[in-house]
This record gives structure tokens, C-alpha cells and sequence, in this order.
């Protein structure tokens, strides 16, 4: 992604540039120098396979706890309504979802060492 900078300068004039991201914003730079310049940077920092996998890990677990949480609501609601064979394999999908949960967070645990 690319953002915009304005940069100021000591001696009145300004320039623009833009930036590479992966993410976006905006901000001023203050310069000392008395020339004026167009430029653009690359700042994409690539993380390790590792750190790729720590993320993707977290994301995961926190997007699989959801799915449990919600099976468990409905395992429940299904109860309620009678509906007994469905509550139970919707619950079996909540426990396999815990199981699941547990073997990522196992994984991230050999990660970190």
C-alpha cells in the first residue's frame, strides 16, 4: 500500500512522496535541507516462515474458540427445542472444535520452544 507524506522545510518549500506499507497512515517530516525531491521508499518488512506461522496461529485459535463458543449456544438452543440427536452431534462438533483448539495452541507452544 502506498501512503502520502507532505514534508515541510525550513526554507518554505515543501515536497511530496510516497511510501510502500502494508498498512496505511499519513504524517509530516520535518527536513533542515534546502533542495526539493520526489522519492518513494519499500518498507515491507517480510516476516520469518515462523513469525508467518505464530499469526497464523493466533488467529486460529481465537477464530476456532468462536466456532466452539457457538456450537455450544446452539447445542443448547437445539436442546430446548427438542431436538436431542441434533444438539448432540452439534455438540460433538464443539468438543472437536476444543481438540483442534488445543493441537494449534500445542503446535504454538513448540514454536516459541
Amino acid at each position: 500500500m502506498t501512503h502520502h507524506h507532505d514534508h515541510d522545510h525550513s526554507n518554505g518549500h515543501a515536497h511530496n512522496h510516497s511510501h510502500d506499507h502494508d498498512h496505511s497512515h499519513s504524517h509530516a517530516h520535518d527536513h533542515s535541507h534546502s533542495h526539493g525531491h520526489d522519492h518513494d521508499h519499500s518498507h515491507s518488512i517480510e516476516l520469518t516462515f515462523e513469525q508467518k506461522l505464530e499469526k497464523l496461529f493466533g488467529h486460529w485459535i481465537d477464530h476456532n474458540e468462536s466456532h466452539k463458543d457457538t456450537f455450544f449456544t446452539w447445542a443448547e438452543r437445539a436442546k430446548e427445542a427438542g431436538l436431542t440427536e441434533v444438539a448432540e452431534n452439534i455438540e460433538k462438533a464443539g468438543l472437536l472444535s476444543q481438540d483442534v483448539t488445543q493441537k494449534i495452541k500445542d503446535a504454538l507452544n513448540k514454536l516459541k520452544g
